[in-house]
């Protein structure tokens, strides 16, 4: 048996050594590799845990033709994603998932339009098994980007776009968007509220456009004075939440298509003397919990799971990445349910 000195780092000749199978076969076992009885597979094993073996990363990659790792791609400035806690428990979500399954995260985001040579050098590079893309915004190249890397994606939110004649289906990971925006303007209505405002999110973004249809299913022929768009950000939601001040100063409800807009338009409304929920009632999206009930008063909003999603999104990417699965068991992609969560603010 090879001499293990003291304080020195396991070899794997000491591993096939301590299981009694050749360097080859102690290998395979430790990469992934295949076509190994399960008994070696279990002394291996066995060993791997006495000698507390570290594996050689290079060594499996070459085995298992697998790096290991997972591309996170935000289409969205850095500012916004660590300001915004949306992308957080996105990523602890995600982080979660990958971590239970030994993968590591790479995060890359997208500042502008000169980031995108990066990404894709980077993601054609074979640095990751597959990749995790969300906020991406319609006319984003990520798409054609992952297709030419020829990398396993799963997005985050419904594509706004579908796969071409021989491509896999595209996969995702989104909230019933325009199921929950009903709820909300439904309870709206049901608190005997008439002139319902919306204050929606870009409409570059599926989820926008969602949740703009789901306050139009409900309203039918909206007002169109009572609409404005915010970008998903207090500053925007304020902004819209003054235009339509300005336009129908006699609303009595309002409908943010997130939270972080909706306590935009609450500051605009304390500061105009008008009393949430007395006056107008006022509902978000989302339910971050660092938002919606810190607000004053805080948020009645309509929930949808963000890490829950973040942990999706990695799975299915995961299983897709199962080199035993066939096409056929190919994961679907999953829309998750919404709640309303009520309280002080409607």
């Amino acid at each position: 048996m090879p001499e293990q000195h003291p304080g020195s780092r396991p070899t794997l000749e000491a591993v096939a050594a301590r299981a009694g199978v050749s360097r080859a076969t102690a290998s395979r076992v430790v990469n992934g590799g295949d076509g190994v009885r399960k008994p070696l597979v279990d002394k291996v094993r066995q060993a791997v845990e006495e000698l507390q073996y570290i594996p050689n990363h290079a060594a499996r990659t070459l085995v298992t033709r697998r790096t290991g790792a997972v591309a996170v791609v935000i289409a969205e400035p850095e500012i916004r994603i660590f300001s915004d806690p949306f992308f957080s428990q996105q990523l602890r979500g995600i982080s979660k998932e990958l971590a239970a399954h030994d993968t590591q995260l790479v995060l890359l985001i997208v500042e502008g339009p000169a980031d995108f040579d990066r990404i894709a050098r980077y993601l054609s590079g074979g640095h990751v098994d597959g990749a995790l893309a969300f906020s991406l915004h319609t006319d984003d190249p990520l798409p054609a980007i992952t297709r030419r890397a020829g990398i396993p994606t799963v997005y985050g939110g419904r594509p706004s776009w579908t796969a071409g004649p021989g491509e896999q289906a595209v996969q995702y990971v989104d909230a019933d968007n325009r199921g929950g925006a009903r709820v909300a303007v439904q309870y709206l209505r049901g608190l005997g509220r008439e002139r319902i405002a919306y204050i929606g999110g870009p409409p570059d973004q599926t989820s926008a456009v969602d949740r703009l249809d789901g306050y139009r299913d409900i309203l039918l022929e909206p007002d169109p004075t009572l609409v404005a768009e915010g970008a998903f950000t207090v500053e925007s939601g304020a902004r819209a939440m003054a235009e339509i001040l300005e336009r129908r100063p006699d609303l009595d409800a309002v409908f943010a298509a997130n939270d972080l807009m909706a306590t935009g338009a609450l500051r605009v409304l304390h500061g105009h003397g008008i009393a949430v929920p007395e006056q107008v009632a006022l509902v978000g999206f989302d339910d971050m919990d660092s938002v919606a009930e810190t607000a004053d008063p805080p948020l009645t909003t309509v929930r949808q799971d963000i890490e829950g999603q973040g942990r999706l999104m990695a799975r299915l990417l995961l299983r897709g990445l199962d080199k035993d699965r066939t096409e056929a068991d190919r994961p679907d992609s999953v829309i998750t349910p919404t709640t309303l969560v009520r309280r002080a603010s409607a």
